[in-house]
């Protein structure tokens, strides 16, 4: 730990926008918030921790309406002001967190899928966790990611996880590099805007209880009375928890099944898939069976989102882990191939029960 590490230069977030005529007239804010600004952002302007300035640009004049504006060029901006066509509108989100001081830098190397200045896409391995936790204070994704900023020369990050994963489930996470973006992407996730598929093994108890074909599985999930980490269907206090999924051929007793969640609650697709009679092989908690696998075989294999700033569809993949690859008679094209079929016929399912 550095408890004397030095955070009074941590930077914000600067995005400028170039107002053009569709835009002119608009105040700030509702500039702002058609480009996904949430409220507890422009709330920082509010209390100073934030920046909005206006430069003239090719605005033809300072004048708006006739009038000279009472904020002039290059001044703190307030958020009801009009914009004009031409004007720069530059706004600077501000760090109101410092980063841990209780995390330790651990090398490890990280499976990097996407990266810019706004998000990093990891693929993370089986076995860490994404926080630190009793028992594994060094071996999290925060403490590795804590060693790539600073082995790179960057300024530390508070960490934003956006999608968590368990412990035992690898696959694509998304973490936020600042306020602005961690903020945009929390928001999407609470309005299930972003699109999460995952990869799983189950189990086939028998020749005549294959699990086959497409469905959904729509039953509550709470917490066990004598555990704070065990979970179970519990159709009086249990939150609302639905998945869908596509079985695929089986082979030797186990079937890779694609998933996706509406909801996201701790354990789903591990107490929903045990809960129709295929569980996952290898889980700790719910099926201890390791004969062919010793590890959670689930995987977040596919994300679909928004980029929280630029707005560009972001689709990304990550390859099923070998020991789970091997188990199944697909290849890494076909599973891809099912899982888009999948999306597809999900997504046409969700509009055809809009309509209905």
């Amino acid at each position: 730990m550095e408890k004397d590490r030095d955070y009074s230069k941590l930077q914000g977030r600067t995005l400028t926008f170039h107002i053009a005529r569709t835009d002119a007239g608009q105040r700030i804010r509702d500039y702002l918030e058609h480009r996904r600004f949430p409220k507890a952002v422009l709330s920082q302007f509010k209390r100073n921790s934030g920046n909005i300035t206006l430069l003239k640009g090719e605005a033809p004049s300072p004048f708006i309406d006739g009038k000279m504006p009472v904020f002039p060029y290059g001044s703190h901006q307030p958020l009801f002001r009009r914009m004009a066509e031409g004007e720069i509108l530059r706004v600077t989100i501000l760090e109101e967190k410092k980063p841990s001081l209780q995390l330790t830098p651990v090398p490890c190397d990280l499976d990097v899928v996407y990266e810019d200045e706004d998000i990093l896409v990891v693929n993370k391995p089986a076995g860490m966790s994404i926080h630190p936790s009793i028992r594994h204070y060094e071996d999290s994704l925060a403490n590795a990611l804590l060693y790539r900023t600073r082995s790179r020369g960057e300024a530390d990050m508070v960490f934003r996880c956006i999608n968590r994963l368990d412990k035992e489930t690898s696959g694509l996470t998304i973490l936020a590099k600042n306020m602005l973006s961690g903020a945009i992407l929390s928001q999407d996730v609470s309005e299930h805007k972003i699109q999460r598929t995952y990869v799983a093994l189950v189990e086939n108890p028998g020749e005549g209880e294959l699990l086959v074909g497409r469905g959904e599985v729509d039953l509550p999930i709470g917490r066990a009375d004598d555990s704070a980490i065990f979970r179970c269907i519990d159709h009086e206090r249990g939150q609302k928890a639905l998945t869908y999924y596509q079985a695929l051929a089986p082979k030797d007793g186990l079937s890779p099944v694609i998933l996706r969640l509406k909801t996201g609650r701790t354990h789903q697709i591990r107490v929903h898939m045990k809960a129709i009679g295929h569980p996952l092989p290898g889980d700790y908690l719910y099926h201890p069976d390791y004969q062919k696998i010793h590890r959670v075989p689930l995987h977040s294999a596919r994300l679909v989102f928004t980029h929280p700033i630029t707005g560009e569809r972001m689709d990304l993949f990550a390859p099923l882990p070998r020991e789970i690859l091997s188990l199944t008679d697909l290849s890494e094209e076909a599973l891809r191939e099912q899982i888009l079929i999948f999306s597809k016929l999900f997504m046409e399912s969700v509009d055809d029960a809009k309509e209905g």
